[in-house]
């Protein structure tokens, strides 16, 4: 891609599944990547087998204070940002009437807060400087009505028209869009679905299987390079075709 060399790029949530493939293929490119996770031992772990990475950064994106202190520590790493992949969140699966107030303030701190902390923070840096790239993650679960993620589905259709409303206010110095996985095989998707569930998915998607984390962060990177540079304020699904028919991808598709 263009316009990916020696780019400073920070991924929130980025020591395992999606974050560490997208850092994984910046790194690739010729890009200065930084890690922030609240996980310490994913950010050690990760440190040991990808060493390229410029540092790494231990922080909850949904604590204010921790977020300004870990903007303090990346600065001093790469002096700057130019790209901010906003990959941190967390997902529950559970039943609207089960689910109580402290894990419904937990999923839209994180996927929510967390985000709207982090972007925030970034837009202020790039638009002190040259501009830059802002890159949120949502789901198809931000688009589309799924039982059982309540709490989910509303963070992240709150991230999507988050996305919308500061692309038109940052324009034109920064970029900002939203990329919205279906899905995808991730430890967080192996955490909530059995084998035989995951079967089941794999018939609601038209091109038959499960997306993978590296065709997710080859869209991320992509939509950062320059080659990219007239888009902003998008929502951009990758989910091998399943909400395209609507009702009509919840079975498998059948060959004429």
């Amino acid at each position: 891609m263009r316009g990916l060399k020696d780019k400073r790029v920070l991924i929130t949530g980025g020591a395992r599944g999606i974050g560490k493939a997208i850092a994984a293929r910046f790194l690739e490119e010729g890009s200065c990547v930084v890690i922030l996770d609240k996980d310490k031992a994913g950010c050690r772990d990760i440190k040991q087998k990808i060493p390229a990475l410029t540092g790494t950064l231990v922080a909850d994106v949904s604590n204010p204070i921790e977020v300004e202190q870990a903007f303090i520590e990346m600065d001093q790493m790469m002096n700057g940002l130019d790209i901010l992949i906003n990959n941190a969140g967390i997902s529950m699966r559970k039943p609207f009437l089960e689910v109580d107030p402290k894990e419904w303030n937990e999923v839209i701190q994180v996927n929510l807060n967390g985000l709207f902390f982090i972007a925030q923070k970034a837009a202020r840096i790039m638009l002190n400087g040259e501009g830059g790239v802002i890159l949120n993650m949502g789901s198809t679960n931000g688009l589309m009505g799924y039982p059982f993620y309540a709490a989910y589905n509303s963070s992240k259709a709150g991230v999507i028209e988050l996305t919308r409303s500061i692309a038109l206010e940052l324009a034109p110095s920064v970029r900002v869009n939203v990329i919205c996985p279906g899905y995808i095989l991730t430890h967080m998707q192996k955490a909530e679905y059995n084998s035989e569930m995951l079967r089941d998915c794999k018939k609601k998607v038209p091109l038959g299987r499960l997306g993978k984390p590296e065709e997710v962060a080859a869209l991320f990177v992509f939509l950062a390079s320059d080659d990219a540079e007239f888009i902003t304020g998008q929502c951009f699904v990758i989910d091998g075709g399943e909400i395209a028919g609507g009702l009509a991808s919840q079975s498998p598709v059948k060959k004429l």
